[in-house]
């Protein structure tokens, strides 16, 4: 009888289960309230805009059948250069062969991991960082190193020696909180100091709600640098929380030699992106992107003030949390000696909430990071006040039982 457990390759001993994709099997679990996901709101979907998009390509039989061949590895043209002329218009100058459509930017993560590391190899990740970035690198066998929130905690020699650091500076995932444009370009600094790449995640920089525009990594390269092709920095974006996210259709921006090596994992992964979504995603945002960007942040924005009022109301002296100005994400800290994994599991079970422990924003390998295990993740997409109200009143009485 075949031993699977003995022929499995090393790497997946280092691959763990996403809570969140866990918690996603409760969804339709109609009396629990979801106060941990992070999925975008699907009543303000695009439905309309899609529907005539699929109307229009089904009557021209030339753009049917293009739209059901196998798509170039690199992504369909048109909509590279419509990213690139969206990258430029944020300041990131670029062209089409700057950019790669990948199946969602976790697919990017994926293929930016297996580009750049080796078993053994140093990646640097904001501590707490987002799960799905550390299991996508987990395959890889990296050596994580923690970085700071804040740059003033920052040493060179203490992070030396990193292929990369992951960071997600727009409201990140899990702690909602944006990096300032001093410790980007403090970053930058790090990045010469070292010589490593940055890999920056981009996929809530839409989503602000509050206060200005902070230009993103990538843009502050380019403007340091000269150029896209001498920027240590890979951005990553994706369609999924300004459009639709089923559509999985992202990209990778970069330096014409990275993106060509891209291509040739994407060869070797899945040929390419569906030509079908990505033809059907160019018509929606030629058109549609800044009305369905705006209707986001409208009803995120409600959303994340009506959760931020429940906690200051409900939640007992003791516990703390960040005040968002955008994305998707609250994070809070309870007192000492309340472990969030223990909360997580009670919640579920004797309040019928669901929450996300902090300890699964941490890598398991680590050489200089201390997990908080007296945290956890919510967030306000999918819950109206109040829901929000409900949810949150019965998590702060159970921190009160103890």
């Amino acid at each position: 009888m075949t031993d699977w457990g003995a022929l499995y390759a090393r790497r997946m001993k280092g691959v763990m289960p996403s809570d969140i994709r866990e918690k996603m099997k409760l969804l339709d679990r109609a009396e629990i309230i979801h106060l941990g996901g992070g999925l975008p709101d699907p009543a303000i979907f695009p439905y309309e805009p899609l529907s005539d998009a699929s109307a229009r390509l089904w009557a021209d039989r030339a753009r049917a059948q293009t739209a059901l061949q196998y798509a170039p590895s690199e992504g369909y043209l048109p909509l590279r250069e419509w990213i690139a002329g969206y990258m430029t218009r944020q300041g990131t100058a670029c062209e089409a062969d700057n950019v790669i459509i990948t199946n969602g930017s976790q697919q990017g993560l994926d293929f930016l991991a297996k580009l750049l590391l080796s078993p053994g190899d140093k990646a640097l990740v904001e501590i707490p960082s987002f799960i799905g970035a550390l299991r996508a690198f987990d395959a890889y066998e990296p050596q994580y190193l923690g970085l700071p929130e804040d740059s003033a905690d920052w040493n060179p020699t203490d992070l030396a020696g990193a292929k990369f650091c992951y960071v997600g500076p727009d409201f990140r995932n899990p702690t909602g909180t944006c990096m300032s444009r001093k410790d980007r370009l403090a970053l930058l600094d790090l990045a010469d100091d070292t010589g490593m790449a940055i890999i920056e995640d981009g996929c809530y920089e839409q989503l602000r709600y509050e206060g200005e525009d902070i230009a993103s990594v990538a843009a502050l390269a380019a403007e340091r640098y000269g150029s896209i092709e001498r920027s240590p920095v890979l951005h990553t974006g994706t369609f999924s929380k300004t459009i639709a996210p089923s559509l999985r259709v992202g990209w990778i921006a970069g330096p014409r030699d990275v993106i060509r090596r891209l291509v040739l994992i994407k060869q070797a992964s899945d040929l390419a992106t569906s030509a079908l979504n990505q033809m059907l995603l160019l018509d929606v945002v030629r058109d549609h992107l800044d009305t369905s960007t705006r209707i986001a942040r409208s009803v995120y924005r409600d959303r994340c003030r009506s959760m931020l009022d429940a906690m200051e109301e409900f939640m007992p002296h003791g516990v703390s949390w960040t005040r968002p100005q955008g994305g998707l994400y609250v994070w809070a800290e309870l007192p000492d000696g309340i472990d969030g994994a223990a909360l997580a599991a009670r919640a579920l079970l004797e309040r019928s909430v669901s929450i996300i422990s902090g300890s699964a924003f941490y890598p398991a390998n680590a050489t200089n990071i201390v997990p908080k295990p007296n945290t956890f993740r919510l967030s306000f997409s999918m819950i109206p006040a109040a829901a929000a109200r409900e949810g949150i009143e019965r998590l702060g009485g159970l921190i009160r039982e103890g």
